[in-house]
């Protein structure tokens, strides 16, 4: 099975705690994703990300089909960085590392995903037709 990368980044004029302190608040996804997943946040907190912490939600990617989404945080570096792992939901693998890097005037953000999708060849024929443009555009959304 192939698996997929994408980079992406992003500047904000926020001050690098600020940035921070809005990502790392799991809520705050449902502001970052795109309507048309319908994101739906399952976990009761609503406090900052902190190592180990595991995330439930559900999205509807595609014909509106429900799906239950699981993630754990790991690799916190308080102010620089964290990874969240997919543990449940509709890809094979899911790793989202978001590193946050202090500049002139803001905060550099920079997403690094590596995903594979399930179904083998059939995976990879919906990549190309259009989980990759998906993916896209919810990572520039």
């Amino acid at each position: 099975m192939r698996r997929y990368e994408l980079y992406a980044e992003q500047w904000l004029p926020i001050q690098l705690d600020e940035a921070w302190s809005f990502f790392t608040k799991p809520r705050n996804l449902e502001i970052l994703t795109p309507k048309f997943m319908q994101f739906e946040f399952l976990t009761k907190e609503n406090f900052n990300i902190v190592e180990g912490m595991i995330l439930d939600y559900r999205v509807r990617p595609l014909l509106n089909v429900p799906l239950k989404w699981t993630s754990k945080i790991v690799n916190v570096k308080p102010l620089h960085e964290f990874t969240d792992i997919q543990i449940r939901g509709p890809f094979k693998y899911w790793e989202h590392t978001h590193s946050f890097v202090e500049s002139d005037n803001g905060v550099l953000i920079k997403d690094n995903l590596k995903y594979e999708l399930p179904f083998g060849i059939l995976g990879n024929i919906a990549h190309s037709l259009f989980v990759k443009n998906k993916v896209d555009f919810i990572f520039s959304y």
